[in-house]
């Protein structure tokens, strides 16, 4: 089965802008890496000031693969060129195995 990378960022309200356009700028740095299935930027709404990065790979080998490629060159470089400052304040990676899934049934 799957397994599912959640980086969990903490993002001060004044950086909320700036990561989300970081994101925006990067789209589709990841969907065509080798063993990718799904992305989702998920913002806070209440309670929390932490945005969840969502990540499903076919497996651990293909999100290490990804980690040490195409992730790493995409962190590199700023928009001008040089090193960009973190929108975030910190991060934290949660792993998971997905052991059951359902999708809608079809009509």
């Amino acid at each position: 089965m799957s397994v599912v990378k959640i980086n969990v960022l903490t993002v001060p309200a004044e950086q909320r802008e700036t990561l989300e356009k970081r994101f925006a700028a990067r789209a589709h740095a990841v969907e065509n890496s080798d063993g990718f299935e799904w992305f989702e930027l998920l913002r806070p709404v209440e309670g929390t000031d932490a945005y969840l990065v969502y990540t499903r790979w076919r497996d651990e080998e293909s999100f290490k693969a990804w980690l040490e490629g195409p992730m790493r060159a995409a962190h590199r470089v700023g928009a001008e060129g040089e090193q960009a400052k973190p929108a975030a304040s910190g991060s934290t990676l949660w792993s998971f195995e997905v052991v059951q899934q359902a999708a809608p049934k079809s009509e």
